[in-house]
């Protein structure tokens, strides 16, 4: 396997834990990375952390002569720009090579959120008699609770929680730290599974990881994401539960309950602000359900 090939099953692991997309939506990609790098193999690129905006430019070029309409090549840029953005957050590449290359307009993508009924049932699903139940418990809290890409959670240090403050400090994105309020039911979970989980998982071993597995490992993000799908099937709610969708959750319930939008900004840790409204539209989608549902007169 090429040094590119891993690198894309790295992003590609990247956007089925974290992102949660759809099994059609990452084949969909990884066919559309695969014509990229041949394209860079014909052009004797064989490491695409070299490639250039001029060669995504003309790759998108010949995607148009073949005959390909706007929405697939706006696809295949997609792909490519998330390759690149992934690289430059892990440190890989200095400058993403695609944040110049424009994208055509193809529609808003809401993002997936659940109810507050729905969360409510995610939450009771783990048994918090078993030990790794209530370790669960307490993630799940916490994500839901503080808004945490799932990267930030399992890198929450113990160091980091302060529960009689009632705050969790996360480094997020480009090593910005910022302060995170949680809840008093985050807290209370948090601070059982500290007193009484936490060092049985430990078996002793000194940790600074405040969510760890049995021998005191750090949680990983596929882990996780395979603890969300059990108990979204346990507590029988049919939607495709990610670690992003307690966050997406956390945005949108917010905001449906009045917060104001650079409050929710600040928590979710997002540079621009534009980044948040993508959530005042999921926010006017529920209103528009709910008078649709309750209103007599619609």
């Amino acid at each position: 396997m090429t040094e590119s090939n891993i690198l894309i099953d790295q992003y590609m692991n990247y956007l089925l834990v974290e992102k949660g997309l759809s099994q059609n939506t990452l084949e969909a990609y990884g066919k559309d990375l695969g014509v990229f790098t041949d394209f860079l193999q014909k052009r004797k690129i064989d490491d695409l952390t070299k490639a250039d905006t001029p060669d995504i430019v003309q790759h998108l070029i010949d995607l148009r002569a073949q005959g390909l309409g706007a929405r697939t090549r706006a696809r295949h840029l997609v792909a490519i720009r998330g390759l690149f953005s992934f690289l430059e957050q892990e440190k890989i590449i200095k400058h993403n090579p695609a944040k110049l290359v424009d994208l055509p307009k193809t529609g808003l993508h809401l993002p997936d959120v659940i109810s507050v009924v729905e969360i409510e049932q995610l939450l009771e699903a783990p048994n918090e008699m078993d030990i790794l139940g209530a370790r669960d418990r307490a993630m799940m809290e916490l994500a839901y609770a503080s808004g945490l890409r799932v990267s930030e959670l399992i890198n929450v240090r113990v160091q980091d929680i302060h529960l009689d403050a009632g705050f969790v400090r996360v480094m997020g994105k480009g090593s910005k730290e910022r302060i995170v309020p949680m809840g008093r039911q985050a807290r209370e979970k948090i601070k059982t599974y500290m007193d009484h989980d936490r060092p049985i998982l430990l078996k002793g071993k000194p940790g600074e990881y405040l969510f760890v597995v049995r021998g005191g490992r750090p949680m990983t993000r596929q882990a996780f994401w395979k603890l969300l799908k059990k108990y979204a099937l346990k507590a029988g709610i049919a939607k495709n539960i990610t670690p992003h969708t307690l966050r997406h959750s956390f945005a949108s319930h917010l905001l449906e309950g009045g917060a104001d939008l650079r409050v929710v900004q600040e928590m979710l840790g997002h540079v621009d602000i534009s980044t948040t409204q993508i959530y005042t539209h999921v926010a006017r989608e529920r209103l528009i359900e709910i008078h649709e549902r309750y209103h007599p007169r619609h």
